[in-house]
């Protein structure tokens, strides 16, 4: 008798336990593979903004107009852009109260900050699922391995004369979920190593030029010429 080895025939003639096996690990594959494009294109696409926004800070000479230009972009409030939003607004609101200058960069380092710890949680959304996925999936895998080589063996124990068609589909459902297992976890190992060097270089970036915009604020504090800002004008005024 033929026995049929394809992947259909194998998870359709699986037992109920490992038909659920299979269906966890390739649903988890499935949904770290979308999470992996879309972190991917979520990373680049910041590291993408923090490269053309460190090359605009660098040039500018007026924080005024760049804060405009800004403002004016449809995508504003991404990436290192709304840091420099929200500690360039902080800053200017004290500075109009007429507040201490050490109560004025107080103030803007404490926005600085939430707006950057804001900035780390966006980049590292998802990241933990990958690495569950990653940790969980050999083991759901090696899970339905070990359940299908028990089958096979019942199916041993219930005859006096073993064949290899016998144990075949067994086996081969084991192997099937050992390999779902690692084709679910090594992608999501790779995508969550990956990212989360990527994620790391970008805080550190993200880090160092707020340190660099506290400064230039701290010398325009100090030098007492502070032109208006359009922008931030209209941002008085809604609020």
């Amino acid at each position: 008798m033929k026995t049929d080895l394809s992947l259909l025939s194998l998870f359709t003639d699986a037992s109920i336990l490992v038909q659920i096996v299979m269906l966890i690990l390739f649903s988890l594959s499935v949904i770290s593979w979308t999470l992996i494009f879309q972190r991917g294109y979520a990373l680049r696409q910041a590291k993408r903004l923090f490269d053309e926004f460190h090359q605009r800070f660098q040039l500018t000479t007026d924080l005024n107009r760049l804060y405009d230009y800004l403002a004016q972009r449809r995508n504003q409030g991404l990436g290192i852009e709304q840091v420099f939003r929200q500690g360039f607004r902080e800053f200017v609101r004290l500075y109009k109260q007429e507040a201490p200058p050490a109560v004025v960069m107080e103030g803007t380092e404490r926005a600085l900050r939430i707006a950057l710890t804001k900035q780390e949680d966006e980049l590292e959304q998802h990241l933990p699922f990958l690495a569950t996925v990653g940790s969980i999936s050999v083991y759901i895998g090696l899970f339905g391995t070990v359940w299908g080589i028990m089958t096979a063996f019942r199916a041993l124990g219930s005859v006096q004369q073993a064949t290899l068609a016998m144990v075949a589909p067994g086996i081969s459902e084991a192997l099937v979920a050992t390999a779902l297992g690692l084709f679910a976890a090594i992608p999501a190992v790779f995508a969550y190593n990956r990212f989360s060097t990527m994620q790391d270089k970008l805080m550190r970036n993200y880090d160092n030029l707020a340190e660099e915009f506290s400064g230039a604020l701290h010398r325009r504090l100090h030098s007492q010429s502070w032109p208006e800002s359009d922008s931030l004008a209209n941002d008085d005024a809604k609020v």
